[in-house]
C-alpha cells in the first residue's frame, strides 16, 4: 500500500523574495483546527551559518497553502538554549492551545550537507565548556501558541547530553498520563538492546517533565532493511482500532534514503505494538524528493483527519514540503490485516 502524492506537489517552496526561507522550506508540523489547516514549516535561507526558523502558511483544503507573513513566525532565540536553529515542529492541542515540540541547537548548525555525515558547525569555547555548547548537541523544546502569532517557549524537555531529536507528543491521555515518543541517538549497544537509534516512549504527569521519567523501547530498526535507522515522524492519531502512528525508516544505518512506515498501538497501553509494516508507504521518487540538499528524503512531521482521509506533510529532500492523501481506514485495515506483529 502507498499513499496518493498530490498532483501538484510541492505545496511550499522556497520563496526568492525572503532571504530568510529563500534555499530550504520543509519538515512542516500541521494541526486542523475550526475548518483551518495550520502549518508550521521548516525554513532557511542561503547563509552560511544556515539559521534555521519557522514559517507558517494556512489552508482551507489542505493542498493549497498560503503564507500569512513575509516574517518568519517563530526563530532562534537572541541568546537562549535555541539561539542556533529551531527545526522540525510537531503539533498538538490540548484544551485551546497548540503544544510544540521542536528541535534545537545552542548554536547554528552551518550548511550541514557540504560536511561529512552527521557534522555541524561547532562554536569556539573553553575547555570546561558543557557537552551541549562544546558538541552542539540536538536538544528538544516545548512551546505553546494559541493563535500562531505570539509563542511562549517553556524550556527544554529532553536531556542536554543526549542528541534527543524526533519528540512528539501523543495529542490525548492515556491512562491519565502524557505519552511521549523520542529517539535518543546514544541509546544504542548491548546495555540497550539496539544497534541503531531507536523509538522510545515514556509518560508523564506533566508536559515538561520528562528527564527523569524511564524510556520504554517501542520498536527498533530491522538489520539489512529500508528502516535499520528509525525515528518518529507525527503525532499519534487515536482510532477506533488504536494508536496510528507514522515513522521514518533510513537504510544504511542512517546514510541512506529517507521512507515512511506506519504502526498500529494498543490504545490503552501504547507500549503495545499492534501491528507494523513491513515495506514503507511512502517513498522518495519524484525529482522534489530526489533532488535536494538531503537527496531521496521523505520526512514527515504532521498528519491530520479531515472527513476520513489521512493527510501526511512532509519535507522532501531537505528542500520542499509536499502532501500525501489516502483513506484513514483503508490504512487501518491494511496494518489490521496485512501487518500484524
Amino acid at each position: 500500500m502507498h499513499l496518493k502524492k498530490f498532483e501538484n506537489n510541492p505545496i511550499i517552496s522556497p520563496n526568492p523574495a525572503n532571504q530568510w526561507e529563500n534555499l530550504v522550506t520543509c519538515n512542516p508540523g500541521v494541526v486542523y483546527d475550526n475548518g483551518v489547516f495550520h502549518m508550521l514549516y521548516r525554513a532557511a535561507g542561503d547563509d552560511p551559518q544556515h539559521v534555521i526558523r519557522f514559517g507558517y502558511a494556512v489552508s482551507k483544503d489542505g493542498f493549497n497553502f498560503t503564507r500569512v507573513s513575509d516574517t518568519p513566525a517563530f526563530a532562534p532565540s537572541m541568546d537562549g538554549p535555541d539561539s542556533g536553529c529551531v527545526e522540525d515542529p510537531r503539533i498538538v492541542k490540548f484544551g485551546d492551545e497548540f503544544y510544540i515540540t521542536y528541535a534545537y541547537r545552542i548554536y547554528n548548525p552551518g550548511q550541514y550537507w557540504t560536511f561529512p555525515h552527521d557534522v555541524v558547525l561547532l562554536p569556539e569555547c573553553g575547555e570546561n565548556s558543557p557537552a551541549v555548547l562544546k558538541e552542539n548537541i540536538g536538544n528538544t523544546g516545548l512551546a505553546v501558541t494559541k493563535d500562531f502569532k505570539t509563542f511562549r517557549r517553556l524550556g527544554r524537555i529532553t536531556s542536554p547530553v543526549l542528541d534527543d531529536r524526533d519528540v512528539i507528543l501523543f495529542p490525548d491521555k492515556v491512562k491519565g498520563r502524557y505519552a511521549l515518543l523520542h529517539r535518543p541517538k546514544q541509546y544504542v549497544g548491548p546495555e540497550y538492546g539496539v544497534d541503531f537509534p531507536s523509538i522510545w516512549i515514556k509518560f508523564s504527569d506533566d508536559l515538561m517533565s520528562w528527564e527523569d521519567k524511564p524510556s520504554h523501547l517501542l520498536i527498533t530498526g530491522r538489520p539489512g532493511t529500508w528502516e535499520e535507522k528509525i525515528g518518529g515522524s507525527t503525532p499519534p492519531i487515536l482510532t477506533e482500532d488504536g494508536w496510528l502512528v507514522l515513522y521514518h525508516g533510513v537504510a544504511d544505518g542512517g546514510k541512506a534514503e529517507y521512507n515512511v512506515g506506519a504502526l498500529l498501538l494498543d490504545r490503552d497501553d501504547p507500549m503495545k505494538v499492534i501491528a507494523r509494516t513491513a515495506e514503507p508507504i511512502l517513498s522518495p521518487e519524484h525529482p522534489y524528493e530526489t533532488d535536494g540538499f538531503y537527496s531521496r528524503c521523505i520526512f514527515p512531521c504532521g498528519n491530520v483527519v479531515v472527513d476520513g482521509i489521512l493527510y501526511v506533510y512532509y519535507g522532501a529532500a531537505d528542500r520542499y514540503v509536499g502532501v500525501a492523501t489516502c483513506p484513514l481506514q483503508q490504512l487501518l485495515d491494511y496494518l489490521k490485516t496485512e501487518c500484524l506483529c
